[in-house]
């Protein structure tokens, strides 16, 4: 699952949220609700004492959370609740509390906020850049980044085409275009740059980012070409499209007599790239 992580200030207090590219929604951190919701000093024991009375209410739509990885104040990612913004509307109208109608408000201005980015897609990048530059990303990288954004997003729409799914199936898509290019999947990829829940685009350099750009483009124009439908077809298609990428990648370490994929993270490259 691709997730973009961003935290949403509410009054005083932080609630961190996950972005799900792929389900095109919004995860909360049900703890960090609590606290904005109930002022508890134990946020996390309320949620299991209310969430034990839900269960028995019967009210599974609300207790039934994701468990995905929040990343807490020592810098570490740990597993915890994520409800979507339908479910945070559900447990709203069973905590008995006066912040529960701002708190409402808040979260349509969220809804809004993405709502408005799909009618002007310009104000998504504008987001994008202000956001990778808070981070301090070079201008250049953030250009390159943001085009990554749009190449993919011409790839996925000929996968809409042809029948895929998002989810699972564009997962598995994904990973034959990195293994075409760069002789790994995702994970192992991430793994050799150490991280962990982190968009792995986010932490390429310059010339990775390139060829996973030659790679999308070129499974972009074969799809265009053949029209695959279905998952086997579109990933022969991705594997013809990747191996360009890969290709290119080998003639450019043969030049260079140094390896293009780099364990080098979004930490350590925007020392270099400033």
């Amino acid at each position: 699952m691709t997730q973009s992580t961003s935290i949403k200030l509410f009054e005083d207090k932080n609630i961190r949220t996950l972005w799900d590219e792929d389900q095109e929604q919004w995860y909360f951190s049900v703890v960090d609700v609590i606290a904005v919701l109930t002022d508890s000093a134990n946020p996390r024991h309320y949620w299991n004492v209310l969430k034990g009375r839900l269960k028995e209410e019967g009210n599974q739509s609300v207790t039934n959370c994701d468990q995905l990885k929040f990343q807490a104040a020592d810098g570490k990612y740990y597993l915890q609740d994520a409800a979507t913004a339908e479910q945070l509307l559900r447990l709203i109208q069973s905590i008995p509390s006066k912040k529960a109608e701002p708190f409402k408000l808040w979260l349509a201005r969220v809804g809004s906020e993405r709502l408005d980015e799909i009618a002007d897609p310009e104000l998504a990048i504008n987001r994008a850049l202000e956001t990778y530059a808070r981070k301090g990303y070079s201008l250049d990288w953030i250009n390159q980044r943001l085009k990554t954004i749009e190449v993919r997003k011409l790839m996925t729409d000929e996968w809409d085409k042809g029948g895929i799914k998002k989810g699972l199936e564009y997962a598995i898509l994904t990973d034959e275009i990195y293994k075409g290019w760069a002789g790994m999947n995702s994970r192992e990829y991430k793994k050799l740059k150490g991280l962990h829940k982190e968009n792995l685009r986010d932490n390429m350099s310059n010339l990775e980012l390139v060829l996973n750009m030659l790679a999308e483009a070129t499974t972009t124009e074969i799809a265009k070409k053949e029209k695959p439908q279905g998952l086997s077809a579109n990933i022969r298609v991705a594997r013809e499209g990747a191996s360009v990428a890969g290709d290119a990648r080998k003639k450019i370490e043969a030049k260079t007599g140094k390896p293009v994929l780099t364990g080098r993270n979004a930490k350590s490259l925007k020392k270099i790239t400033k």
